[in-house]
């Protein structure tokens, strides 16, 4: 996994060189590129959400388009659409923005909801189908959407079933007393952005992008991925939990970040560390718990340790999937836990 490695710190300090102070933001826009995922970077007006999205477009040697999205915006703005061509007499396919390896969808909820859905099955399945021909889409290819959660005038909340396809949400924020300092500093006389280049090829991520879906993973790992999952949807304030899509997510980031960190191996701590920026999003908290001031990210703290979800919900069939399963619940205080193995070097996990 030394390549791999490699090739997520040259990207993660590339992009350092714009992106001030933010490290993991930047490591998980990465993970999500190797996970053939999608980011939703969702943060207030300045804080550098689309310098972030080219920084890594500028630094990946990929194909990148940038589309302003707008109410006025059609579908086959993105998509492509077909062009009657009266010297051959024949309509041609005239490929939109999605075409590009690097997508990044500027102030996305600015669009209508039948604008944003365009991006679905580009979003999940690699390809778009116009005029009931469908078209692949080229690789690696990962959507980095931008949205103000604050300005709520012209826009358009993002779909469930869209939101479900970003991998991760990413959340800037804004910059200590030193950073911003810095960023004057680095930014008085030019823009970095323009000075970056791409270091890493096309082979290279592709070649990343295989090699994570190798790392191992123990199967009671596994297990207390999926139980954290559907704790979310027995949650008595969750409107909406996480899907099966997340517990998916949850694991292939997981994966990358291990690789990442040059491990053929999975670690607890790669998925709790992961959870809220894999799960948050996926998570609708009831209104009247939302007044109490409850947050997706505190009901994940919550379902993380086993709390406040009835042991019974989560054995029974309807949740777990497997009817007439014996395995337990896990005590409430519980967590996966490793330990060295001495045969192959390996870190196991123990179930708590």
């Amino acid at each position: 996994m030394g390549s791999v490695r490699q090739v997520v710190r040259r990207l993660v300090e590339s992009v350092g060189t714009v992106i001030v102070g933010k490290e993991a933001e930047v490591e998980q826009c990465v993970i999500a590129l190797l996970c053939r995922g999608h980011v939703l970077i969702e943060d207030v007006p300045g804080v550098g959400k689309t310098m972030l999205a080219k920084a890594l477009a500028r630094s990946l040697g990929c194909l990148f388009e940038r589309v302003q999205f707008t109410p006025d915006l059609l579908p086959g703005d993105i998509t492509g659409v077909n062009v009657f061509n009266p010297k051959t007499t024949t309509f041609e396919f005239r490929r939109g923005p999605v075409f590009a390896q690097v997508l990044l969808a500027d102030e996305i909820n600015r669009a209508t909801p039948k604008t944003q859905s365009s991006l679905l099955e580009a979003m999940e399945e690699g390809q778009v189908t116009v005029d009931g021909v469908s078209h692949r889409l080229p690789e690696p290819f990962i959507v980095l959407a931008t949205q103000n959660p604050i300005e709520l005038g012209g826009t358009f909340p993002l779909p469930e079933a869209q939101v479900d396809r970003f991998l991760v949400k990413v959340s800037v924020g804004y910059l200590s007393l030193e950073e911003e300092v810095g960023m004057l500093d680095r930014f008085q006389s030019a823009t970095p952005l323009e000075e970056l280049t791409p270091v890493a090829t096309v082979e290279e991520i592709l070649a990343c992008q295989a090699a994570i879906t190798t790392v191992h993973c123990d199967p009671r790992l596994k297990e207390y991925t999926v139980r954290m999952v559907q704790r979310t949807r027995a949650h008595p304030d969750v409107a909406l939990g996480a899907s099966p899509r997340g517990s998916l997510g949850l694991l292939r980031a997981a994966q990358a970040r291990a690789a990442a960190a040059g491990r053929d191996y999975v670690l607890p701590d790669d998925i709790k560390e992961l959870a809220p920026s894999v799960l948050s999003h996926r998570i609708i908290v009831k209104p009247n718990a939302e007044l109490r001031g409850l947050t997706a990210a505190a009901v994940l703290a919550e379902v993380a340790v086993g709390r406040r979800s009835s042991p019974a919900s989560l054995s029974s069939p309807s949740s777990r999937g497997s009817p007439g399963s014996g395995s337990p619940t896990p005590s409430p205080t519980s967590s996966p836990s490793c330990s060295s193995s001495p045969s192959s070097g390996r870190d196991w996990c123990r179930g708590g």
